[in-house]
């Protein structure tokens, strides 16, 4: 094993700027922390997400406490700002889009056992109160991650970094062979 240089790096990432989107989309309603909304731009860079919906009290670009969480990937992510969550939900939701709510439901699953299919769109909530119960109704799927400790859930960008990385793997988008995308989907038509 050897760690790639610098200059390596680069070369990947390049090749990467070249790849179709991920048919990934997130919608951060009410999001408090500037550094958690940058935290999750640099998330859906890191996967090539299709965009970010930032929706209600969330922050946008350009502030200071973003970019320096996002470190430049509030210009790599195409994003939106909608001050109605549920109105891009419903858009969403007629455009074929399955919407899966990261929230503590009465029917939610484990994050591991999702299942989602292309085009999915992860919604995060607020960090205190979770995802509003409108959203909550809207959505096709509710997952959780299991916490065994004290504490009910993990940080809001941190818990949008586990589950946007699962959906990838689980739709394909993760194989690094072919600039992370994989051959039998067409990603034109999302």
């Amino acid at each position: 094993m050897k760690k790639l240089t610098h200059e390596e790096i680069l070369e990947v990432r390049k090749k990467n700027q070249s790849a179709g989107r991920t048919p990934i989309y997130f919608l951060l309603n009410d999001i408090r922390s500037l550094h958690n909304v940058g935290a999750i731009f640099r998330v859906a860079d890191g996967i090539r997400a299709e965009k970010i919906y930032l929706c209600g009290i969330t922050g946008k670009p350009p502030h200071r406490m973003i970019t320096k969480t996002a470190l430049g990937a509030e210009t790599s992510v195409p994003w939106e700002y909608c001050a109605d969550a549920a109105e891009i939900a419903s858009k969403l939701k007629k455009s074929g889009v399955q919407l899966i709510a990261l929230e503590h439901t009465d029917s939610s699953i484990l994050y591991s056992d999702a299942k989602p299919h292309a085009p999915a769109c992860l919604i995060i909530g607020n960090e205190v109160t979770g995802v509003d119960q409108n959203l909550v109704e809207a959505a096709d799927l509710a997952v959780e991650i299991p916490m065994m400790g004290e504490k009910n859930s993990l940080n809001a960008s941190v818990a949008a970094g586990i589950l946007a990385y699962r959906m990838a793997e689980s739709l394909g988008f993760t194989d690094h062979s072919d600039n992370f995308l994989p051959k039998s989907v067409d990603v034109d038509r999302f």
